[in-house]
């Protein structure tokens, strides 16, 4: 059986007096990549920020490689190995593309066997990404949003994640780098790297996703096989309106 990364036991979480996840529950195994599919305001990006500390409010219980992680600071949880590509992006506009990998920087991991964990170095990631190797002094605010994209991806995985959290990849990016995105998650779980992301796109889930939970206002609604809910279209068009 494979190794349990990441488990949410009845999440609850509100911002103020608002409730805006309701006893959410979820895994992740070593190897998987699974989809947290829902509508705009689902609850996907609170369901990110709860796992990495970043909601003040909540209820439940959060544990990463079996640690109990829900009372540690946000950046306590990333030494653990728990990488987060927010959705806005936040690179560091005035520096360059070598300097935002570097501010990521974070040494090598193993698994709990004592086998290596994937371990990337700027080399590696340019090779992922060759837009990135054709400008690494370029300042991140002057690169487009699919390149930008990029480097938030590179500077966590210079983190040497167990674990990616990857918040909405295909929004706001021309198809071009939506293909490029779906082609890297495929070759980063080929490495080992385990990948929890949020999405709205049905095409872009289906062709990289194992399992899939679905949210609505807060609930997860519907859980299972990513090949299984791709053929239910009733179910799509119920929580996803497509």
């Amino acid at each position: 059986m494979s190794e349990v990364l990441l488990e949410l036991d009845h999440v609850n979480a509100w911002y103020g007096h608002a409730q805006i996840l309701f006893d959410v529950s979820l895994n992740m195994k070593r190897g998987e990549v699974v989809a947290l599919m829902g509508c705009n305001g689902a609850g996907k990006s609170t369901t990110f920020r709860s796992i990495m500390g970043l909601v003040g409010q909540r209820k439940g219980a959060v544990s990463f490689l079996g640690k109990n992680i829900m009372s540690m600071p946000s950046h306590q949880i990333a030494r653990l190995g728990l990488g987060w590509v927010p959705e806005d992006r936040r690179i560091f506009t005035e520096l360059t593309v070598e300097e935002n990998l570097e501010i990521g920087r974070q040494g090598a991991r193993s698994w709990s066997d004592g086998s290596a964990a994937p371990h990337w170095t700027p080399e590696k990631l340019y090779r992922l990404f060759p837009n990135l190797g054709e400008m690494p002094k370029r300042p991140g605010g002057r690169m487009s949003g699919g390149e930008q994209q990029m480097l938030t991806v590179s500077r966590t995985l210079m983190g040497n994640p167990y674990l990616v959290l990857l918040d909405e990849p295909s929004e706001g990016v021309a198809p071009i780098i939506v293909e490029q995105m779906a082609n890297t998650i495929l070759e980063l779980k080929s490495q080992g790297v385990s990948i929890l992301l949020s999405e709205q796109n049905m095409h872009f889930a289906e062709l990289v996703s194992d399992r899939v939970y679905v949210l609505e206002q807060g609930q997860i609604r519907h859980s299972g096989p990513m090949k299984e809910f791709a053929g239910e279209t009733q179910l799509q068009q119920k929580y996803l309106s497509i």
